[in-house]
């Protein structure tokens, strides 16, 4: 029989877990066709979560628990899962109940298609004004750097070949963007529509400098685009700069009683000025991301693993 791996990242679910891992393990069992796991992550949750997730687990053998010695976030934890995965397709959902479990074989159906990775597609998002940005943001990134289709929607419910997944385990570095890493491996990629529920209990974990972080994590780690955009900029306000100056020259020689601005000064300093230090600052993200990496700065570290070693395959 075959077997579904489910990878979940944990961080302040104490009170949501359980209604996710029960509802996969009904749906599971209801259609009969697989066999199956699921392999929770702890993220260093500051509640309850890892006593909710080793009670499940000493009760239920095919429930892997990973506690992680600190906060690493959320894409990291899901390599983490991934490292530990035996199934021939994996799927990859969220701990608070938005992403339903009783549609999983929607994706898992789509897989056997053919495809390598199908994500969810929500025909209406649950969620904040600000979160929904933060989507659109990296829809856009993604399409744009990193090659996603345009039109397949990328989600954090989504389900790949074991294959996809062995791939994507291969990127040890420290800052690691999943969905990226699985359209690298592959382009062919499909989604289905899935519906997006009301969050149950609290609010995302994502905070701005979260979101910001993950964004830069996409923007740095698989394209160099970005330090091309800066070039071309630099260039082209290099030129209008230039431009600017034969005309003012010009003016001035047909013109002598022209009196130079000081605010039209200081408003091209402080943006010729600001481009330049926004150009230092992505050049800076790259070199410090570099550094990082060079010296082995962890992608996870695990405390523990309940029911399972891990997968050195």
């Amino acid at each position: 029989m075959r077997m579904l791996s489910f990878v979940i990242p944990c961080y302040r679910s104490e009170r949501t877990i359980s209604g996710v891992i029960d509802e996969i393990i009904k749906t599971v069992e209801a259609d009969g066709r697989y066999d199956y796991e699921i392999i929770c992550v702890n993220d260093a949750s500051p509640d309850n979560t890892i006593g909710v997730l080793n009670d499940i687990a000493e009760k239920n053998k095919r429930v892997i628990v990973i506690d992680l010695m600190r906060n690493f976030g959320q894409h990291s934890a899901i390599m983490a899962g991934f490292n530990y995965v035996s199934g021939d397709i994996v799927i990859t959902l969220d701990d608070d109940g938005q992403t339903p479990p009783s549609e999983v074989f929607k994706l898992v159906d789509k897989i056997n298609e053919g495809y390598d990775f199908v994500s969810a597609r929500y025909p209406v998002k649950k969620e904040s004004l600000f979160r929904r940005f933060g989507s659109w943001t990296a829809e856009i990134m993604a399409i744009k750097l990193i090659g996603k289709p345009k039109n397949v929607q990328i989600n954090s419910y989504c389900a790949a070949t074991r294959a996809v997944v062995d791939e994507t385990i291969k990127y040890k570095n420290a800052f690691p963007y999943v969905q990226g890493l699985e359209i690298r491996v592959t382009k062919n990629i499909a989604d289905v529509e899935v519906n997006h529920r009301d969050r149950e209990e609290g609010r995302s974990g994502y905070t701005l400098p979260k979101l910001i972080g993950l964004w830069l994590n996409g923007f740095t780690a698989f394209s160099e685009k970005p330090l091309r955009i800066a070039s071309i900029t630099g260039g082209l306000l290099a030129l209008v700069g230039f431009v600017a100056c034969i005309v003012v020259v010009v003016r001035k020689l047909l013109n002598p009683s022209i009196m130079l601005g000081y605010s039209s000064i200081m408003a091209v300093m402080l943006f010729m000025f600001g481009v330049v230090f926004l150009m230092l600052g992505l050049l800076g993200e790259y070199i410090g991301k570099m550094y990082l990496c060079i010296n082995n700065s962890p992608q996870y570290v695990v405390r523990s693993v309940i029911n399972k070693k891990r997968n050195d395959c």
